[in-house]
């Protein structure tokens, strides 16, 4: 790893906070300089000893995982993984005369590893906001010469349904670094902000196992490459979403899936690839691992999340086990049907999830509906667009139209409560409406809830 010589400047201006890295030492009124401190210190090397028993192994920090599934767990970040984290810049073709604009919270492996260590590391410009904003988003990006933007979950959909100017292509931005970007949004960005590099990454805080899509296909999280398997073994297998377990055959291992088919990644954990975990929480850790997965003894990080991977090798993010439920002995990604309800033009956002229903097995689709602004929901224009882009047990059934749909600090969408609060009109104060067949979205009623609920509406 490069050392890199960097004076450090803290400033506040209008309403964002700026962090400068630079080999320039400036001078400018209400700019609190450190260089007169650090000048004061001795310039002998510190003692040895107060690093002594710190190797790559040892934990640098916890960073504390988003708890869109359940409650946040402090995953255990060490050196090596730290390191390795800030050449992703690298990767993605970040230069050293590159300025940065991270405006994601810094308790974000993303922000924190991707962009703020990452650019220590090339010795680079950071611009941090205090919070995202959609509407001075690219004035900030031209104010201060950014060149390299930083994005997760719906950050580009936000910024797509901005109002449109007509210098929408005036800025200097060339490489946008992050992860979770949809295909429909990745294609309209392009188009609308002009030719931009969109690097997307995947991995998770605590994982063993991430690609990188380097080469640019829209709508990929990276490509397989046999070095890359080499040093990091991995696999899709086979899952079951409704007993929430990977399938085993007659053996008792599990069953690799073949290429265009969805499975769960799954990652050797070994010297090269090691796991360590979540802060005192022996009991989540171990959750995370799966044991006998191909031969007797070996032992795989579960990742979580379900994948697919075209003849070409290019590797596609489906579902969140979590997210994915069954219907009608069907299983139904979440992704993929907010991602056609998205396209239905009242809707800015979609969250998509499933909610058991009395005297049924599994769980039925149901989505949380944001509408853009002064429109309202256009029932038949919604059936339709469901009715000719899903099949029937990926429909959403019922729908809930919020003023606002709940995110956590990293803009990833919250489902456990919505899908426990259901459809009962009695409960939710929200418009909610009811897909009835053949006909379209209709008002959900207490009288129709309770017909379902007494099995005389059958689902």
């Amino acid at each position: 790893m490069r050392h890199v010589s960097a004076e450090l400047y803290i400033y506040i201006l209008n309403d964002t906070f700026t962090l400068v890295i630079s080999l320039s030492i400036y001078s400018t009124c209400g700019i609190e300089s450190l260089s007169d401190k650090i000048q004061q210190a001795g310039d002998q090397p510190l003692s040895r000893h107060l690093r002594a028993n710190i190797n790559f192994k040892s934990p640098a920090l916890y960073i504390y995982t988003s708890g869109t599934t359940g409650l946040p767990k402090a995953a255990v970040i060490n050196h090596e993984r730290l390191w390795m984290a800030s050449f992703l810049q690298t990767i993605a073709g970040v230069r050293s005369d590159d300025i940065i604009y991270v405006y994601l919270p810094l308790y974000h492996s993303s922000a924190f590893l991707m962009g703020l260590c990452g650019a220590i590391e090339r010795g680079i410009t950071v611009v941090l906001r205090r919070k995202f904003s959609a509407s001075q988003f690219w004035n900030d990006c031209r104010k201060y010469n950014v060149t390299i933007i930083q994005y997760i979950g719906e950050i580009m959909r936000y910024l797509c349904n901005t109002p449109k100017r007509d210098n929408d292509k005036d800025h200097k931005v060339r490489v946008a670094l992050g992860n979770g970007i949809r295909a429909d949004t990745w294609a309209e960005f392009l188009q609308r902000f002009g030719d931009i590099h969109i690097c997307e990454c995947y991995g998770a805080t605590e994982g063993n196992v991430g690609f990188v899509n380097y080469i640019g296909k829209i709508g990929a999280i990276g490509k397989e490459h046999f070095l890359h398997k080499m040093g990091c073994p991995y696999a899709l297998i086979r899952y079951d979403t409704e007993k929430e377990e990977p399938v085993r055959d007659s053996r008792g291992f599990c069953i690799e899936v073949a290429k265009e088919e969805t499975g769960l990644l799954v990652a050797k954990i070994g010297e090269r690839t090691p796991f360590s975990g979540y802060a005192k929480n022996k009991q989540q850790t171990e959750k995370k691992k799966l044991r006998d997965v191909f031969v007797t003894g070996d032992l795989y990080f579960n990742s979580g999340d379900l994948l697919k991977i075209d003849s070409e090798g290019f590797v596609f993010f489906q579902d969140r086990i979590g997210d994915t439920f069954r219907w009608k002995g069907e299983n139904v990604a979440t992704t993929e049907v907010a991602d056609h309800l998205l396209m239905v033009d009242c809707v800015e956002e979609a969250n998509v999830y499933g909610v058991k229903v009395p005297g049924h097995e599994g769980r039925i689709g149901m989505a949380s509906l944001k509408l853009k602004e002064n429109m309202d929901f256009d029932s038949k224009a919604a059936y339709e667009h469901v009715k000719n882009s899903l099949p029937s047990y990926a429909r959403p059934r019922f729908i809930r139209i919020q003023d606002s749909l709940t995110v956590t600090g990293t803009f990833k969408q919250m489902k456990m409560n919505l899908a426990e609060e259901g459809f009962n009109p009695a409960v939710i104060r929200d418009p909610l409406l009811y897909l009835e067949e053949n006909k379209g979205y209709i008002p959900m009623t207490q009288e129709i809830f309770n017909s379902i609920a007494e099995g005389r509406i059958r689902l």
